[in-house]
């Protein structure tokens, strides 16, 4: 039984050695010299092969020289050996997207370049009139704002801010603020300046203020400010709001504000605490970033002795106000 294995696995061999060679001799047929060793070398031997098959490790005798080779008839001229400078025809144009227009060249380049090469370093602006609406109560109609803009770059900005309501054809009740702001994480400003509360028939306040603003986590657009006054008067504003988008136009904005004061002001009818807060909603339609009308709903409350001075005038302690106003950014 060896025996009869050794013979078949010698005949296979055997027949994979003659193809080779014959394969061999075919692709050299060009050089004009023969295979060297390819008859008198055979590739591997029998009883490499014994051993190989066995375990053991087969060992090859025979070498091509290619130094016999007659390289002569090669044609070697169509192979580019080498890298080329040359630009191709058919090559893009690398400002074929621009029109032809470059940094440095065209209607819109830049005086000087140099000096103008990141966002960060050019001056914009912006205003937004974040409500502008009537006001609807069960004692009358007035009409509230709520503005602020700014201009600056990435990191420093001057804000001017206005809030108030008119009523009559008179400013019952306004509060101005101009502010620094400087950038002091990636979503967050912190903000220095004054502010000055002035309205018919009251005396007027002027307060040193600081504070923060910016974008919480989850995107609660964040305002905490707190305010320095005359003869020792501290107050402290709070105020969120998040923009639910339902549609890409359809936008629902809850928003809750409140007011803290440290010390009684018989003068305007403010209490010590918590003084008063609004919290409500409002539905708005963006025809574009720039414009878009809403309805919404309020309810504002009065706390503590605040509460009690308006009792006293003959108010509402907490009043609902329907708004119906419109939402306008340049």
């Amino acid at each position: 039984m060896t025996l009869t294995r050794y013979s078949s696995q010698i005949l296979v061999l055997a027949l994979a050695s003659a193809s080779m060679n014959a394969a061999l001799a075919q692709s050299h047929e060009g050089h004009g010299a023969p295979l060297s060793g390819s008859s008198s070398q055979p590739a591997m031997t029998t009883m490499d092969s014994m051993d190989s098959m066995d375990g053991g490790t087969a060992s090859t005798t025979g070498s091509m020289n290619h130094g016999a080779m007659n390289h002569a008839g090669m044609d070697m001229g169509g192979m580019d050996m080498g890298g080329s400078s040359t630009i191709p025809a058919d090559a893009r144009d690398p400002h074929g997207y621009s029109n032809g227009y470059t940094l440095n060249t065209g209607p819109y380049a830049q005086k000087d370049t140099s000096a103008l090469m990141m966002s960060d370093m050019h001056s914009f602006g912006s205003f937004l009139v974040d409500r502008l609406e009537r006001v609807h109560t069960r004692n009358g109609n007035s009409v509230a704002y709520d503005t602020q803009g700014w201009i600056g770059n990435t990191y420093d900005k001057f804000y001017i801010k206005a809030e108030g309501d008119i009523e009559q054809g008179r400013v019952g009740d306004s509060r101005t603020e101009l502010l620094w702001s400087h950038a002091i994480t990636p979503y967050w400003d912190s903000q220095l300046g004054l502010r000055v509360d002035v309205g018919n028939n009251r005396p007027g306040r002027n307060w040193l203020a600081f504070g923060v603003q910016g974008l919480a986590p989850y995107w609660f657009e964040v305002e905490a400010t707190g305010y320095i006054g005359e003869q020792g008067r501290t107050a402290i504003r709070l105020s969120a709001e998040y923009e639910v988008l339902l549609t890409q136009r359809w936008v629902l904005q809850p928003r809750v504000e409140a007011s803290l004061y440290g010390k009684e002001d018989p003068d305007l009818g403010i209490g010590r605490g918590l003084s008063s807060a609004a919290y409500g909603m409002r539905l708005r339609y963006e025809f574009s970033r720039q414009f878009a009308p809403y309805l919404g709903i309020e309810r504002s409350q009065s706390f503590g002795k605040t509460a009690s001075y308006v009792r006293g005038a003959g108010g509402n302690v907490g009043e609902t106000r329907l708004v119906a106003g419109v939402r306008i950014l340049f």
